[in-house]
């Protein structure tokens, strides 16, 4: 197996991966878009300070569950864990860090995402995604 080749058992570990990250985002976006609404998560941004929350809300919930199906599909995945990543660092540092590392307020959950996120913007999207569709290596 060639590394980063999306086939075998690295391939299919990133595949696993890539469903579950992308399962876990499709819910907290799909639950920002459908439940609380861009209202109400930009009442939440303005509580803690964020600059533009009505843009950031917009944002943050698109990337959310937007980046989240991109990942179940493996469609533009490097792409889509990047701005993840991104969403996981911020939420890390304006809403997590000050209550330390613990659940229910801690960053250790948002800390796990970002590290997923890094690691499959970096590694690729395993297999059966559709980024190996559109982007097969040539010989």
């Amino acid at each position: 197996m060639k590394s980063g080749d999306g086939t075998g058992m690295q391939g299919l570990g990133l595949m696993v991966l890539r469903l579950a990250v992308g399962v876990v985002f499709v819910m907290h976006g799909g639950q920002k878009l459908f439940i609380y609404g861009f209202h109400n998560v930009a009442g939440m941004m303005t509580r803690m300070g964020m600059p533009l929350p009505g843009v950031f809300a917009v944002v943050v919930t698109l990337i959310e569950f937007l980046g989240g199906w991109a990942l179940l599909l493996g469609l533009l995945t490097r792409c889509a864990a990047l701005a993840l990543a991104i969403d996981m660092l911020v939420a890390i540092l304006k809403v997590h860090l000050r209550n330390g590392f613990f659940l229910p307020r801690g960053f250790e959950f948002a800390f796990s995402m970002l590290a997923a996120n890094v690691a499959l913007l970096l590694a690729g999207p395993g297999a059966a995604a559709i980024d190996s569709l559109l982007f097969k290596r040539r010989s």
